[in-house]
């Protein structure tokens, strides 16, 4: 790949995301910036109404994931969606709102002043973009705070991020900034390095014709090739790091089994049309009042395809 004058990473960083499908760049934000996202995020805690709440929980299995109203309409809102076990058997909360709720989403990056600074108002972020050159004119969408909570901040199993936010061709990428450390024990994200290069995306997550969502194959299941195997990756990370997350790499994180909250900030781009198509079979879609952002004020006259 030739080289080009580059704004704010370094060629051998633009190589390694090429090369193994995620990057972690230590202190993006300043320390001042991871504080007032922290200090944000917890006032949302503190003050959205559970009793309002229809105690939409956030799962993560392939037979079981979120798809009522709440859910469907969450991509221009901010929205609390509640811990699988945060739940009794008399569908009731069991602990305080505070410590129920598994992420904020799913349009703070547009509804809060805060979020809207990091996301679309901050230079080093279109540096990152322009750097990249991953699109040529990216859309932001789906931003969400992840809180982890402890003890029972569930396990997000092995997967990728274009099966959830499909365009023809895949084009999603990852921005995923930790707000507090992020250990083994807290559950720090994995990856599988080089994944992207050899994990197809092979289904996509969708609005289903009768109501909620569910999982279209894009290849027959029986002829779908196994995911790549190899050793997972794990990403320790301190507050105010970026990890870029490539669309097709496998990633995953385990069960918060500490005493410690791990909050984290993340947000994705697609590529936007005629470059690529994001069809209104995606569970979350654009509306006439909140189309997607643009993110760069000038759009990227080339674009190196991964691998290239």
């Amino acid at each position: 790949m030739a080289e080009s004058k580059l704004d704010y990473l370094t060629q051998e960083q633009v190589d390694q995301f090429r090369t193994d499908g995620y990057l972690r760049l230590p202190n993006f934000l300043e320390p001042d910036e991871v504080e007032a996202l922290l200090l944000r995020s917890k006032q949302l805690l503190d003050n959205f109404s559970i009793e309002e709440h229809p105690l939409t929980k956030f799962t993560t299995g392939d037979d079981k994931h979120v798809g009522d109203e709440y859910f469907l309409t969450s991509g221009d809102k901010i929205r609390f969606f509640l811990e699988e076990d945060a739940i009794g058997p008399d569908g009731k909360l069991n602990r305080e709102k505070q410590k129920a709720v598994n992420k904020i989403g799913h349009g703070l990056h547009e509804q809060d002043a805060v979020f809207r600074k990091v996301t679309l108002e901050n230079e080093k972020m279109k540096a990152v973009v322009r750097d990249l050159k991953f699109h040529h004119d990216p859309v932001a969408l789906q931003s969400m705070v992840i809180c982890k909570q402890p003890h029972i901040g569930g396990e997000v199993p092995e997967h990728n991020d274009s099966t959830f936010l499909y365009t023809n061709p895949p084009s999603a990428l990852g921005f995923w900034i930790p707000l507090e450390k992020c250990t083994p024990e807290n559950g720090a994200l994995s990856f599988l390095p080089g994944s992207h290069l050899t994990a197809p995306i092979t289904k996509r997550f969708v609005r289903m014709p009768g109501g909620g969502t569910g999982f279209e194959h894009l290849v027959p299941p029986d002829e779908a090739p196994p995911n790549p195997q190899g050793k997972y990756i794990l990403e320790a990370c301190m507050p105010g790091d970026l990890v870029l997350i490539h669309g097709s790499v496998l990633h995953k994180s385990e069960r918060n089994t500490s005493s410690h909250t791990r909050f984290a900030y993340t947000f994705h781009m697609i590529e936007s049309p005629p470059h690529a198509e994001y069809d209104a079979k995606n569970w979350l879609q654009p509306t006439p009042e909140t189309p997607f952002p643009h993110i760069l004020d000038t759009p990227n006259p080339t674009v190196v395809p991964v691998g290239a």
